[in-house]
């Protein structure tokens, strides 16, 4: 589809899922698929890790992690994992350049903590300086976003939400974006989904990455940096960004 990756330095490019078993809902699986295959057209070889529960091999040769969202159970269910046995390796992963995208309940996860409605915390492991809590209310539908992220174009990222979590940013942390249309982390700052470091958090479900291509080859090209990787070749995103101009039009319609 595109010409293969100017100076490539490594044929292969390592996507890391975590917990796919679990946190797998909402069709975020095409956030996977959509990495590697554009990761393979760009001229890598691309390969998949599944880390599931229990002590992770290979975190380190990962690129790009994906850390999907789950129901209230699923996520008690790999809470005690994710601190005993990921925490660390991901912590370091991302410190050497690992790129992070984590949707709803595993952008929730990175944070500080989860407060349920009864007021239980469930404390994040910290890697991103966000806090949420319950919400009484869900938010369901469209989101519409003009990105913070600088150079990536075009600026409109697109998605669904159905989360019922009200998530807040601290300092550290920077929104993804702005909300054009949606409720984003919390319904009421008119922000969605956060950026620190290599990590991007947020509750665009859909999938993500096939209806906003951009943000796909962003973190790509970020996770090859580390490892002097070149400039990105183009690719046809034709299609990809027909379908994202699709949603942006029944968004504004309605």
């Amino acid at each position: 589809m595109g010409a293969a990756i100017l100076g490539n330095v490594s044929q292969t490019f390592t996507v890391g899922w975590l917990y796919p078993d679990l946190m797998n809902i909402y069709g975020d699986r095409g956030n996977i698929l959509t990495l590697l295959k554009r990761a393979e057209w760009h001229g890598y070889e691309p390969r998949l890790v599944e880390l599931q529960r229990g002590a992770a091999q290979m975190m380190d040769d990962v690129d790009v992690f994906f850390f999907g969202g789950g129901q209230d159970r699923e996520q008690a269910l790999i809470y005690d994992d994710l601190r005993e046995f990921k925490q660390d390796s991901l912590q370091k992963a991302v410190a050497e350049g690992a790129q992070v995208l984590a949707v709803c309940g595993g952008y929730q996860l990175l944070g500080h903590y989860y407060q349920t409605a009864d007021g239980e915390r469930f404390d994040g492991i910290g890697l991103i300086d966000v806090t949420t809590q319950a919400g009484k209310k869900r938010f369901i539908g469209d989101v519409v976003v003009q990105t913070s992220i600088e150079g990536l174009e075009p600026s409109s990222l697109v998605g669904f939400e159905n989360h019922s979590g009200r998530t807040f940013l601290g300092p550290e942390a920077r929104p993804l974006g702005k909300v054009l249309m949606g409720k984003g982390n919390n319904g009421s700052d008119r922000t969605e989904g956060c950026v620190q470091g290599g990590i991007i958090g947020t509750y665009l479900h859909g999938s993500l990455l096939p209806k906003n291509p951009h943000l796909a080859d962003h973190l790509i090209g970020a996770a090859l940096r580390r490892r002097g990787g070149g400039v990105l070749s183009t690719l046809d995103d034709s299609a990809e960004l027909a379908a994202h101009g699709w949603i942006l039009q029944r968004a504004q319609r309605r």
